[in-house]
C-alpha cells in the first residue's frame, strides 16, 4: 500500500485522480532551511524527512513530498507572516518567471528512491489592487509562493514550462515512474537511488 506522508488535499486529489490507491499519514517535520542549503537540497531533504516521519507497516511504500517556489535563488514557502508576507511574495512574482521545485521520495524500509521536479512559471504584471484582492480572498495563505495555480491565481499565469501538477503540489508522472521502477531500486541506507 502507498502511504502519503502529507495532509495536503491537493496531493490526495492528484493521486486519486490518477487512480493510485493510497492512505494518508501526515508527517510533521521542521521545515526550516539550513544555512547555505540550495533549494534543490532543501526539497530533497524534506521529502526524505517526511517519508521517514510517517513510519509504515512492512511492505508499505511511503511517499514524502515538498514543494517550494524559487525566485532570485530565494525559497518562497507558505506565507508565515500572514497577509503581509503573501503580498511580499506576490509582488516579487509579478511580471516575472520563477521555478517551482518538488522533491519526492519513496521509502520502504531501507530502500529509497528520490527525484526533484522543476517547472517554470511566468506571472503577468499584477497591479497593487489585484494583489490586495487576491490576498483578501484567503487563497494564498497555505500555498507555497502564496498562490494556487488551479484556483483564483490561474488568471495571473501566462506560461508554464514543465509539469502542471508539479505546480499544484505533486508531479504525478514522476511519482508514477518512481513507483514503477521502485522494485528495481538497489538503494542502501545512506545511499538513496535517484531518478534523473
Amino acid at each position: 500500500m502507498l502511504v502519503l506522508a502529507s495532509s495536503s488535499p491537493r496531493r490526495r486529489q492528484i493521486l486519486a485522480a490518477a487512480g493510485i490507491a493510497h492512505t494518508v499519514r501526515p508527517a510533521e517535520v521542521d521545515e526550516s532551511p539550513r544555512d547555505g542549503e540550495t533549494p534543490e537540497s532543501y526539497v530533497e531533504r524534506l521529502a526524505l524527512a517526511k517519508a521517514r516521519a510517517a513510519a509504515a507497516a512492512p511492505g508499505d511504500i511511503v511517499l514524502g513530498a515538498d514543494t517550494v517556489v524559487v525566485i532570485d535563488g530565494q525559497i518562497l514557502g507558505k506565507p508565515a507572516a500572514g497577509r503581509r508576507d503573501a503580498t511580499r511574495m506576490l509582488e516579487a512574482l509579478s511580471g516575472r518567471e520563477h521555478r517551482v521545485l518538488t522533491g519526492v521520495c519513496l521509502l520502504n524500509g531501507t530502500r529509497v528512491a528520490q527525484a526533484i521536479e522543476t517547472t517554470r512559471v511566468r506571472f503577468v504584471p499584477l497591479a497593487p489592487e489585484e494583489i490586495d484582492a487576491y490576498v483578501a480572498s484567503g487563497e494564498p495563505m497555505d500555498k507555497a509562493g502564496a498562490y494556487a495555480v488551479q484556483g483564483l491565481a490561474s488568471k495571473f499565469i501566462d506560461r508554464i514550462e514543465g509539469c502542471y501538477f508539479n505546480v499544484v503540489g505533486l508531479p504525478i508522472a514522476r511519482v508514477y515512474a518512481l513507483l514503477k521502477a521502485f522494485d528495481g531500486c538497489a538503494g542502501s541506507p545512506g545511499d538513496p537511488a535517484r531518478a534523473g
